[in-house]
């Protein structure tokens, strides 16, 4: 696999992304691309494994390119690489075009679910159903089934709790000695054990290390901390030179749940028997993929049928309308898009208060700048990385100003600098009043930052006082 002289630049773009460009991986290497969110890590997975310009249009040149003749892709976003409605009818396509017989199908996507610990009570489940992290398991399954010579791995662990990441690294170890990785990854600690060689890119998309993990590990620790990869270490620095804040809530109780459900197609999905949140706590929401974390935040924003008692500030929330006082980012930004550019974006919810424009380009300046989107403020949003969509998603949220922000999975898919900014932007917040839900996986916020913790086990919130957090102390 070869690729020389890369220059490329997406449509509405002023730069270019990549300026001459040059990587080449030899056979069953194991390859991992690192980098700040947006420097292009994805882009080049995509023209690698030819996506970029035959399914992709993106105008590119190169001048000597050479591709893998045998490849499979898991895409940051699975959502975008399924094809069929259904769990087994997804796995099973993928092996009708292998020719396999359809009577020896159901073993072999039996074996796949299991290899990458998707548990289903039904095959034939929709997709649509599942969470996340499922998909994700489900775009790897998908992507094994192929055996493919060469595997594109596109930050497959994002969603997915700390089992689900152990037991799919342990599967691409344990399956893929004899392909060639190439993977995008920002959570180091499992795929350190499969890589053996690491590219390191700057925010422009230019090369600025490569060679073995331990070389980079060992002599690149600034440039790893100036572009903001999540090196080893990088929590404890942080925090060593950044501790916790130690904050209390305002005491005011403003949310109240007494058996409170949410329904999907008529089945329970998500039970609270008895819960409270005061005003200014920060509540993280815990469990294993497909718990019912997010149907838990959609509940609470009213997108499905729900039953109970749901008291704000007193007041029983009724009907379908969602409640004034929240405000949701969603685990998929994209499904919360509403326009075609991203300064619109952030400007809808303040064009939707009547605001003066010219007071409106000076606000959403601001949130453009703080979330470094400056510069993409005239791309679609689609066409940012997943790093960037998700800050642009919180970017707009938080224009509502809201007293409750629910947040679905915030940090996933951003480097540190990204990472650590968010937090610090929430822990502003809750010292303002605001209440704060999040969904997250990350045991560093759960551990320094959330006041409480919910965890959420097959559909029930349960042991809602688990764990209390103040600062860097656990009680």
């Amino acid at each position: 696999m070869h690729i020389e002289n890369l220059r490329l630049k997406f449509p509405g773009s002023e730069k270019l992304l990549f300026k001459d460009v040059s990587i080449s991986i030899k056979e069953r290497e194991k390859v991992l691309l690192l980098g700040p969110s947006g420097c292009g890590k994805s882009t080049l997975l995509h023209v690698l494994s030819g996506v970029i310009p035959h399914s992709i249009e993106v105008p590119m040149k190169a001048t000597s390119l050479e591709l893998p003749e045998s490849r499979g892709c898991v895409f940051q976003d699975p959502d975008s690489q399924f094809c069929m409605p259904y769990v087994d009818e997804e796995l099973a396509f993928v092996l009708e075009n292998q020719q396999i017989p359809r009577n020896e199908m159901p073993q072999i996507i039996q074996d796949l679910l299991r290899k990458v610990k998707l548990e289903l009570k039904d095959q034939h489940t929709p997709i649509y159903t599942l969470s996340g992290g499922m998909k994700q398991k489900l775009a790897i399954a998908s992507a094994l089934a192929l055996h493919p010579q060469t595997l594109f791995l596109d930050e497959p662990t994002a969603m997915l709790d700390e089992d689900s990441t152990k037991a799919v690294w342990e599967t691409v170890k344990a399956t893929c000695g004899d392909k060639t990785l190439l993977i995008v990854e920002h959570k180091l600690r499992h795929v350190l054990e499969i890589i053996d060689r690491i590219i390191l890119f700057d925010a422009n998309g230019k090369v600025v290390a490569d060679g073995s993990k331990d070389a980079i590990l060992n002599t690149c620790r600034e440039e790893l901390k100036s572009v903001g990869v999540w090196y080893p270490e990088a929590w404890e620095d942080y925090l060593s030179a950044r501790p916790p804040k130690v904050l209390d809530s305002f005491g005011q109780l403003n949310v109240k749940l007494e058996n409170f459900k949410g329904y999907l197609q008529k089945e329970v999905k998500i039970h609270v028997p008895s819960a409270v949140v005061h005003k200014g706590e920060w509540i993280a929401i815990t469990g294993k993929n497909g718990a019912g974390k997010s149907t838990l935040l959609h509940s609470l924003m009213k997108f499905i049928q729900t039953s109970g008692i749901y008291e704000l500030y007193g007041k029983q929330v009724k009907g379908k309308k969602v409640p004034e006082e929240c405000t949701f980012v969603f685990q998929n930004p994209e499904f919360q898009f509403v326009t075609q550019r991203v300064y619109d974006e952030v400007a809808y919810s303040y064009r939707l208060q009547n605001m003066d424009e010219d007071r409106i380009e000076e606000n959403v300046d601001i949130l453009l700048n703080r979330f470094k989107l400056q510069e993409y403020r005239d791309h679609h949003p689609y066409h940012l990385s997943m790093g960037q969509k998700r800050r642009l998603s919180v970017a707009a949220s938080i224009v509502r100003n809201k007293d409750i922000l629910l947040l679905d999975e915030p940090t996933f898919g951003q480097d540190t600098i990204n990472t650590f900014s968010l937090i610090e932007m929430f822990q502003e917040f809750q010292e303002e009043g605001t209440t704060i839900l999040m969904v997250t996986h990350d045991k560093r916020i759960i551990t320094h930052y959330a006041t409480r913790v919910w965890v959420v086990d097959e559909g029930e919130v349960i042991d809602e006082f688990y764990q209390v957090a103040v600062g860097s102390k656990a009680i």
